[in-house]
Parts: structure tokens; sequence; C-alpha cells
């Protein structure tokens, strides 16, 4: 069958833009690739799924079309396009004649008509045809052969919408009575006025009885109250509503068969441009692993007369794309191959002394470790290498024997343990847990090249051979060059040849070093010295001690836990069955969707997936809890099974053979706001909310009976901080007063004395604190709080009528942030707001809320880490024994023994209190106890 796709561009484009909005992908100079990412990701998916016969893209033009002329106001409130969205455009456009897929336009007709032209006239000449767009108007277009392609978004599948899907979704008799309930509700996107107080609901009903527009007109007298007002008296608007929302099937495009078909990739057109975007996955994705960002940089791109790329296969085009041609990048493709170096080869002992002299005569030097796996709790060391200066590296191995492996590294053991000589390294917490294991502790000051960079851009990615390529124009030796592709049959580098591990190894100590040299000047020019080498690179010291400690998990309490949860699991399915009235596989969407929406019958509306069956993610599960205690039972069932798989049973899993502990992996280079986050396990994540969830906390214990667990805690540090950041006088006062924050705010918006607050104002109090932060609006706290909007706007304007010192920060801080593009912490922590000053609102205004939030948020991170520098400094001057063993979220975890409980509290509280100077009072609460549960 001949099978043509028809790609709403622009509607896909922004789709793909707002799909990575909260964490955008960049090239290292600057532009922002998300939209040509998502865009090319979409389009290779339907290629390689769908494997259609023909393909267009269409695209609107600048040029009026007869809406405009019929409504001057048509689309008039549309928002701008956001600027890195219109920087990323032509790139999309290139990557599409890349593909050899013809680009379509015409003068005076949108998208939409040339999608419904082409459709029809395909259908007729017996095609089958998808119009591929999240756009709901096209519902009009569904018929036998003419379906709407919806492609999947954030984790969700493609919806694919027939004629059975429209009728059901839109309660209509026939697809074009979807153009009347268009008319009658207007659309608020393209400015479609409709006819006032009708919306989506009550136009159903209208079309359900009357069958069109025209007919409920016709028919006006039998309807009743304002609704008939508003019918008579708007009866124009709505048919020149309904005119606009139809698609037109007679635009001036013709149906070029041949044109349309799909024929291979222009190699020539696509590989400089996926390196010019620095599209690395999706270059090996679609070339290859051969495929190099760097080589293909250095070569650029070979263009006609007129500047446009050069290619062998055929594009069918009707818009100008001469002014978005690619241009030659003077930027040098370096690899081991041609670039001159010097890597040695230390395997004798002699040699070794020799590295050692050498070593012992620096002021630093850089260092890296090559092993048998990626978590340094478990695997075994291969290799050391080290670099002094650029172009110059030694690569000293080890044997596999672990006693003769110990004896080489503690040849090393002076240098490694000399607090005179600096260490440099990427990700060198790994490094220092590695030697640890061979009972050597690395001293003196470090640089961590990852943390540099992560300071300097904390919303980019941090890999070493990603940053090699940027800022050194050198691609270094790919891993899987070595050892081959993730998988089972996967080498380990035992088992390569030495030479070659040799150059890789000592390559990496190379180029660490040459980024280091980089990254200083670049700290110094943004004011981050403070930043990186009082705070991130001391913490490197604390989080690795901490890692190679670990926590005690008492796998009794986990095992009757488990069992515990497995009857409760049991009974629910019991109950659900009993509901329903059969059994099935409650863990089946399939079934679970058959039950819920054809058996019971609980939405007539429910959407399927592509493959048929009915969505029964927690989203619609949770939209359904109210209906039916049915969904309640299940949400209760699936949440108890995650409890039970993801930590009851995993937790004794990831303890240690060689420590009886569990040693989580800290991460300091992930969250742009500089909080720490953790995994294997992610004790983040682990439940506090419900009853069960806390008690997976009972199972981390202390390391035996003579020690006890001390939990220490901030309390409400980013309200506090808000108010040290903002001096606002009325929640300074409040904080230096020690009254509940939440009921002083509740007193002072609704103007009643502290006694007369009662439940309901405290809490919407407390919701207005964390939303401000958050830049909550009135329709969001009305959301959150289910009161109207008008009562949310009117707490909120109280609120900076109460505390305008609140309102002042948060202007003050916006238009720093226009001035200079970022926001900073109080210890000068920075967030880059790139979008701050974008025309488009929605753009604008994600920019803002981070510009609040991101001071308070990286201060309270900044002030934690520095009260773990310290404690952990405290507590071996003097010579305790007590551990610190976990940080989550505000909250620090220390496993001491009886005795050293009082000596080590005060320790705790003075250095938690002080970390940061503050005119607002920080309070800490502490508590022990015999597991982790207790002690919080």
């Amino acid at each position: 069958m001949k099978k043509l796709f028809l790609l709403d561009g622009m509607a896909l484009i922004y789709r793909a833009h707002f799909a990575l909005s909260k964490n955008p992908r960049f090239t290292s100079g600057g532009l922002n690739t998300s939209a040509v990412m998502g865009f090319t990701n979409t389009l290779l998916d339907v290629l390689r799924k769908e494997k259609p016969t023909h393909m267009a893209v269409v695209f609107d033009t600048d040029a009026p079309t007869e809406r405009h002329t019929d409504f001057t106001d048509y689309k008039a409130h549309r928002q701008a396009m956001p600027e890195d969205l219109s920087a990323a455009l032509p790139y999309v456009i290139k990557v599409i004649l890349g593909f050899n897929i013809p680009v379509i336009t015409s003068d005076g007709y949108e998208a939409d008509d040339i999608i419904g032209t082409l459709a029809k006239k395909a259908e007729q000449k017996g095609y089958q045809v998808y119009c591929m767009t999240p756009d709901k108007d096209f519902a009009q277009l569904v018929s036998d052969n003419i379906f709407i392609y919806k492609p999947s978004r954030m984790g969700s599948d493609i919806e694919i919408m027939g004629v059975k899907e429209v009728k059901a979704k839109w309660e209509v008799d026939d697809v074009c009575q979807v153009i009347d309930i268009l008319g009658l509700w207007g659309d608020a996107v393209d400015n479609i006025p409709g006819i006032p107080g009708v919306g989506e609901k009550t136009a159903k009903s209208l079309i359900k009885q009357y069958g069109s527009v025209e007919n409920i007109i016709k028919n006006s007298h039998e309807l009743k109250g304002k609704l008939r007002e508003n019918v008579e008296k708007f009866a124009d608007q709505g048919l020149l509503s309904k005119k606009l929302a139809t698609i037109l099937l007679d635009a001036p495009v013709e149906l070029d068969e041949q044109g349309l078909e799909i024929c291979a990739p222009s190699k020539d057109l696509l590989e400089p441009l996926f390196a010019e975007l620095e599209f690395r996955t999706l270059g090996r994705r679609v070339f290859g692993d051969d495929f190099s960002v760097t080589e293909l940089k250095a070569v650029g791109v070979q263009t006609d007369l007129f500047g446009n790329p050069t290619a062998t296969g055929r594009t069918t085009l009707t818009v100008d794309v001469s002014d978005i041609a690619t241009s030659d990048i003077p930027q040098a493709g370096k690899t081991i191959e041609n670039t001159p170096h010097e890597y040695h080869l230390a395997d004798t002992a002699e040699k070794r002394q020799e590295l050692i002299n050498l070593l012992k005569q620096q002021e630093s030097f850089c260092f890296d470790t090559e092993t048998t796996g990626t978590d340094a709790n478990y695997c075994e060391l291969v290799g050391l290498s080290f670099a002094v200066k650029a172009g110059e590296a030694w690569y000293v191995p080890v044997p596999a024997d672990q006693q003769e492996t110990k004896a080489i590294v503690n040849e090393f053991k002076g240098v490694f343990e000399d607090e005179n000589i600096g260490k440099i390294g990427h990700n060198i917490k790994f490094d220092m847990l590695m030697l640890k294991w061979y009972d050597v502790q690395l001293k003196g000051k470090v640089f961590d090249t990852m943390l540099a960079h992560y300071v300097l851009d904390p919303d980019t990615r941090h890999n070493m051979d990603i940053l090699s390529e940027n800022y050194l124009g050198y691609k270094p030796v790919s891993i899987t060059s070595l050892i081959g592709p993730k998988g089972k049959g996967q080498l380990s580098m035992r088992d390569v040849e030495i030479e070659k591990i040799k150059d890789y190894a000592a390559e990496d100590a190379d180029v660490t070093l040459q980024l280091r040299n980089v990254f200083e000047t670049k700290l110094k020019e943004v004011e981050a010295e403070k930043l990186i080498h009082e705070i991130e690179h001391p913490l490197i010291y604390v989080l690795a001690d901490m890692e190679f400690e670990g926590v005690r998990i008492d796998k009794d309490t986990l095992s009757d836990f488990s069992g515990q949860l497995e009857k409760d699991i049991i009974q629910l399915e019991k109950t659900v069955y009993e509901k329903a009235g059969l059994r099935f596989n409650i863990a089946s969407p399939k079934q679970l969707g058959e039950v819920l929406f054809e058996k019971l019958m609980l939405d007539p509306k429910a959407k399927k997936t592509k493959t048929g069956q009915y969505q029964t993610g927690e989203d619609v599960l949770l939209a359904l809890a109210n209906k039916s205690d049915i969904v309640r039972d299940i949400l209760d069932f699936r949440q108890l099974q995650k409890l039970k798989s993801t930590y009851v049973d995993a937790l004794p899993l990831m303890i240690n053979a060689k420590t009886g502990r569990v040693h989580t992996s800290y991460n300091q280079a992930v969250a742009a706001t500089g909080r720490l986050s953790s995994n294997n396990p992610n004790l983040q994540n682990i439940p506090i909310k419900t009853e069960k969830g806390r008690e997976v906390r009972k199972a981390f214990i202390p390391r035996d009976s003579d020690h006890t667990l001390i939990s220490a805690d901030y309390s409400q540090i980013e309200l506090r901080l808000i108010a040290e950041i903002s001096k606002d006088e009325n929640m300074m006062n409040a904080f230096t007063n020690n009254l509940d924050i939440h009921t002083a705010t509740a007193a002072n918006v609704y103007g009643v004395k502290l006694e007369e607050v009662d439940s309901t104002m405290r809490r919407n109090a407390k919701a207005v604190n964390f939303g401000i932060i958050y830049g909550q609006s009135a329709f969001g706290l009305s959301q959150s709080l289910g009161i109207p909007r008008k009562e949310a706007a009117d707490i909120i304007e109280q609120y900076f009528n109460q505390f305008p010192g609140i309102k002042r920060y948060m202007s003050d801080t916006m238009n720093f942030a226009r001035e200079n593009g970022y926001v900073q912490t109080l210890m000068g922590r920075r967030r880059y707001l790139r979008d701050i000053n974008s025309a488009n609102a929605t753009v604008r205004s994600f920019a803002e809320r981070n510009a609040i939030n991101a001071p308070i948020q990286g201060s309270a991170a900044d002030m934690i880490k520095i009260a773990m520098i310290n404690i952990h400094r405290e507590l071996k001057a003097s010579g305790l024994k007590g551990k610190m063993t976990m940080q989550v979220h505000d909250e620090l975890v220390f496993d001491v023994p009886h005795n050293e409980v009082e000596l080590i509290k005060p320790i705790i509280e003075h250095n938690m209190k002080t970390a940061i100077k503050t005119e607002v009072p920080i309070m800490v609460e502490i508590g022990t106890g015999f597991n982790w549960l207790e002690a919080h």
C-alpha cells in the first residue's frame, strides 16, 4: 500500500523545542539544538517504525491568508517565536533537505490547508494518508484512509486517530461536525472567538442535538437564558468562527508522487550538519560508529556558487534556503593519529621510580585510574596514568593479582599523600575511592575538570570526551574502540593489549591536564574561583569518605517488611477482583484497560495507544480516582509493588560483599541548582510522605550495638534564606521571634491575631510561602488549594502587601537577570538564564521562575555543602570516631559511638547553623535513634 506521511512542520518543531525546555541541548557555541534534535528523532522514528513510501513536511509562510482578510484579529494574540527556536529553524530545514524530503509551502495558505488538499488528493489515488500533527483541528480531515498521527511525547505512546476514534472523542456522528464544534467553542491559540459562554462540553451537546452551527442558530428559540442570548447576539461571529476553523481543500499544490517518494538521505549534507550541531549519538545512529563530530568539523562543507550545500540526492523544494546554508567550521579536527604526543609505558620498577621522582618535583600533576568497571566499590585497578605537561604522559600497568597491584600502587603512596602537591583529575572522586581500596589516601588540593565545567556551565554535559572536542578541538580515543559497545560481548580493560591501553589512558591524563589549563582562566573570568576551591573541591574529600564508609542495612527488617507488603498486595488484589467481578492481571495494562473502560465503563472517552489498548498510566488513573474506589485500590496496589521492588527487595541486593554495607554514589555535577543527588541507591527518592514508605528508613541502622544514628535536619531552610536574601522585615521578625512561619504568614495575610489563625488559613499560607519560591501564579495556587482563582489572587496580593520585601526581591532579581543574563547565590554560584529576555511569554516566564528560585535553592545547597566540609574537618581534627554517612535533601545522617553522641551533636549543630553568616536565625533539628526513622 502507498503510505503518505504529511508532517505539520511548525507544530512538530514547537513540540520538540518545548519537550526539552527543562533540559535543553546546547552546542559548545551556545546554539540551542533542542528543536532540531527532537524533530530529527521524531523523523527517524517514523521512517523506521512506519516505513512510509511517501513524505513531505509542510510549513506556513508569512503571507496573509483569506482568514486574515475575513478576520483581522486572526492569530493576533500568538506569542512571538522563542529566540532559540527561531535560530534553530534553519537547521531543521537543512535536516529535512538532508533526508531528501520535500518542504512544501504556498503563499496565502496555511500548512493545514496544504496538508488537507494533499491528503484528499492522495486518498483519491489510493494512498493511506497520515497527517502527523498534535493539532486537534485536523480531526475534520479524517476518513477511511486519512488518519491523524500524534507522535509520542514524554514517554507516552504514539496515537493514531481514525473515523471511529474522532467520533468517540468529539462525540459526533460525522467527522465534519468537528468544524461546527470548533466554530462554537473557538480557539484561544488562533484567536478564533467562537460564541461567548460556549465551551467544549456545551458545544458538543449542542451539535449532538442540532447537528450544525447553522441549525443551532435557526433553532435558537429553543435554547434558554444566557445561552440563547449569546447564540442570537453572536450568530454571525459563530458562522465566521466556523469558516476560520475550516481547513481548505483547494490549495494550489499538486500531488507530485515521484517528488514525494522516500529515498536515501544525503550523507554529504547530513554528516557535516550533524557535526556542526554536535549530534554525536544521532550521527552514530544514522551513519554508524565511525561518525566523528571533531573530524567533520575540520573538513567543512562543500557548497555551490550560491552558498548552498551540494548533494548527490534530489530535493523537491518550494522554499528558498540559500540564506541558511551550512557554513565552514574553522576548527581543527585533532586526534591521537594527527597530534604530536609522547606517551610512555612505565612497566618496570626502574621506570616507575623515574616517574615518581619526576612527580615529586611538581607543584601538581594530573592522574587517572583505569579499572575493570565503573563502580569504585566493586571494580579492580588495571593501571594508572599521569601527566605533568601537555602532550606527554605515562601509563603504569598493574597485574590482576591484587597483592602485587597493591604493592605497585603503594610505590606512589608518597606522592599521592603529599599535601604539598596538587592533584588534577576528571571526576577525581572516583579515582580517590579506587586508591582508598589500595590503602592510599589522596591528599593535597585537588582540581576536578568535571566540577570546573559544572560551575562554569551547570546546564550542559560534563563528559571529558565532549569537553575535549568542544574546548580543545581534540577527539579522544573512544572507549568502545577498545572494549566494544555495551552489552554481553563487551570486554574488560584487562582484555585489551597493553599498547592500546597505554595510548588511551595516557591520553586521558593529557587531555584532562589541558582542560584544567583552559578552565582555570574561565573560572577567573566569571569570579567562580572561591566557589570551586572553597566548596566544590573540598567537598570531594567529604563525599569520598561517606561513599567509602557506606551505611549498614538491616536485611531482616526489610525481609519482614517485604512479607507484610506481599500480604497487603495480595489483599488489594482480592479487593480489586471483588469490585471488578472477575480475576485478571492488574499489572497488565491491556487487561486493566479492558476491565476499567469496557466492563466498568469508567470513561467513555478513554484514549488508546497505537496497539489498540487503553492508556492506564498513573496520570490517567489519578484523574479517575475520585470516580471509583477500585481505581484508588489499583493505585495503592501499584504503589506497594513499586515500594517492594524498588526499595524493600532491592536494597539487600546492593550490599557490598566486601564490607557488608550499602555504598551510594553522590553526584556533584548533575542538578543545575547545586543540590547533590545520589544513585545506587537513590537516597533522595526513598519515600517519606506515606506511612509505609517511611518504614524503609527503619532498615538503615548503626554499624553495631555500640553505635547510634544522629539525624540533623535544617528547619525550613529555603524560607529562612528567602527572608535573609530579601530582608523582608515581617518575615525576618517571624523567624527572629521563633514563630511558626506559616501561622505568622496567615496572621499577616488575613489580618488576624496569631491565636485566631485556623487550620485552613495556615494551610493556605503554607502553600503561598512555598509557592512563591517557585513563582506560583494565582491559577497554580487555586489548583493546589482547590479554591477559586479570585480568592487565590486576593491571597497573593495580600501576601505581597504584608511582605513587600519578597515582592522587591522578585522584582530586583528579575531585573538583575535581564541585565546580566544570570542570577547567583549568596556564595556566587551562577545560574545562567538565556531566555530571561525572550519575546515569548511562556519561555520567558519559565526563566523568570528559575531566576526567583535559583538563588534560594542554590544558597541552601551551598549552605549544607559548607556545613559538611566543616563538620568533616572538625571530626577528623578532634580524633572522634563518628562518621557522616548520608546526605538527603537538607538532612545529614551520622553513625557515632554512644559515648560520642553528646560530643558530636554540638559540632554538627554549630557548623550547620554557621555555614553561611546570616541575620535570620538558622534552626537545626537533631534526633538520635537505633534506626534512621527513629532518629529523624
